[in-house]
């Protein structure tokens, strides 16, 4: 019960920090939709070509998006001195792991919310049928990529080159679970069998445990002074 109390708390400073500032949602939506218009512009050809190229538009204002999101919610705390205090405070460090990963998802699931449709629009999508599996299979993703990135993010508070780090370690790590959502969301949106595409739900679902667990073990011996 401590555990997940703390983690409330954590949660809890998060949002109250995101509502009064909408820092992290205006920044990251703002980049997120800039991608897909600037793409969108670029490489739209016709709708067939669309339905192949919307995917990896997607995954990538997605991730790119999450990642300005996570450095700069951790670049938050080593500004302002508060992971000193985090670290110090009677609470389960993977605690705070686990607050500050389900704050970032939400801010993103926001992000998702909005970019979905727009990418709908862009493309010229119909996603009255299969709107609601290609959010699932983002939401899965987002969850994994997150899970990984809040890990690398905290570690990376120790360099000085703490953007590039974070990108090029965490980048080929998730190229699995990024992969697979690319290719299982341009199935669904081809029409595939739900069977066909449930095999990227699997993988997206077991990169987000393996992770999460990860970072739940891995977190407080890595933030030990």
């Amino acid at each position: 019960m401590r555990f997940f109390a703390a983690t409330w708390l954590i949660l809890r400073k998060e949002l109250s920090i995101e509502f009064r500032t909408r820092e992290l949602l205006l920044s990251t939506a703002l980049f997120a939709v800039l991608v897909v218009v600037m793409a969108s512009i670029s490489f739209y050809v016709d709708v067939t070509a669309a339905e192949k190229l919307a995917p990896g538009v997607l995954w990538i204002a997605v991730t790119f998006a999450g990642v300005l999101a996570m450095g700069r919610s951790w670049n938050r705390e080593r500004d302002q001195e508060v992971i000193r205090g985090l670290l110090a405070a009677p609470i389960p460090r993977a605690s705070i792991y686990l607050g500050k990963a389900t704050a970032t998802f939400a801010v993103l699931s926001l992000v998702e919310v909005l970019l979905l449709p727009l990418v709908a629009l862009f493309f010229q999508l119909d996603l009255l049928a299969v709107g609601l599996s290609v959010f699932l299979m983002l939401q899965l993703g987002t969850l994994g990529f997150v899970a990984a990135g809040t890990l690398f993010s905290a570690m990376s508070l120790r360099t000085e080159a703490r953007d590039l780090m974070l990108s090029v370690v965490l980048f080929p790590l998730v190229s699995p679970s990024l992969i697979a959502g690319v290719v299982g969301t341009r199935a669904i949106l081809s029409g595939a069998p739900f069977l066909e595409a449930f095999d990227y739900f699997e993988v997206l679902i077991a990169f987000f445990i393996v992770f999460l667990t990860l970072g739940l073990w891995l977190f407080e011996p890595l933030m030990r002074d």
